[in-house]
């Protein structure tokens, strides 16, 4: 909780996750997003609010975690995932359409609860195999860098050659995207680097070229149950193209996302 004593305004912080390395996705540092609280006739500006005690795990609190690979809560259906991705992308093109002096946080759009980051974990957390086949908790970061390691392997021994050019430049294109978030000398863990690559991806009109390379890099066979939504042609081909409609508006990164990565 931080309260203004200018302005009198408080806001929560939520992030219910652990710092430390080897500890949950290893980040040491985490991006969190304000969300204003409204206070009330009993609750001074909010301080009557508080974040989970130490003590409890964080896989309790309300946002769907990317790493709750356990099957403890309640997972999102596949209308839901799908719903939340489009009012996730709904609400940016909205953000868009208002006179500048009327717009809210992109930041916020992006990153906060119910933005499209945290919509596009679900998607990508859905049929996700279990932390219980690998002996270990997993994260679709390691999905993505097992994903880079087959690419450049088959780059090597010439099996991408005979690739169609564009699905080739779009791997190229991944590659470099995630080897440069992994080479940044900060700790933001893997939940960090999903978030990073997302927001970049968004910038750069790249979020729809990744997908059909994603969903038809073999490593998904060994990390994805065959029920998962990226695994589905159908739903893929209609993400891509709901992705697509946020090419038409310029979308720029605070600092604070970037994290100073050069691309």
């Amino acid at each position: 909780m931080v309260r203004n004593e200018i302005t009198g305004h408080t806001y929560k912080f939520p992030c219910g996750r652990w710092l430390g390395k080897g500890v949950d996705d290893g980040s040491l540092e985490r991006v969190l997003i304000g969300e204003f609280v409204v206070p009330s006739s009993d609750d001074d500006g909010g301080r009557g609010s508080r974040t989970p005690p130490l003590q409890r795990s964080p896989s309790q609190i309300r946002r769907i975690s990317i790493t709750s690979l356990t099957g403890r809560g309640s997972k999102p259906t596949t209308v839901q995932i799908q719903e939340s991705i489009g009012e996730a992308v709904n609400n940016i093109i909205k953000h868009f359409h208002k006179p500048e002096k009327e717009r809210g946080s992109l930041t916020v759009l992006l990153c906060g609860e119910g933005g499209l980051v945290w919509a596009l974990e679900q998607f990508f957390h859905h049929g996700f195999r279990s932390a219980r086949i690998f002996q270990k908790n997993v994260f679709v970061w390691d999905f993505f860098e097992r994903a880079v390691a087959f690419v450049e392997n088959a780059d090597q021994i010439g099996d991408l050659q005979e690739t169609p050019e564009p699905l080739s430049l779009n791997s190229e294109s991944f590659c470099r995207y995630v080897n440069a978030i992994n080479s940044m000398p900060r700790n933001i863990g893997k939940d960090g680097k999903f978030q990073l690559l997302v927001c970049l991806g968004a910038r750069d009109r790249l979020l729809p070229q990744w997908l059909p390379l994603l969903a038809e890099c073999s490593v998904i066979t060994r990390m994805y149950e065959e029920s998962a939504l990226l695994r589905d042609k159908l739903t893929v081909s209609s993400l891509i193209a709901v992705l697509e409609t946020l090419h038409d508006f310029p979308i720029t990164l605070e600092s604070s996302l970037t994290k100073s990565v050069e691309l």
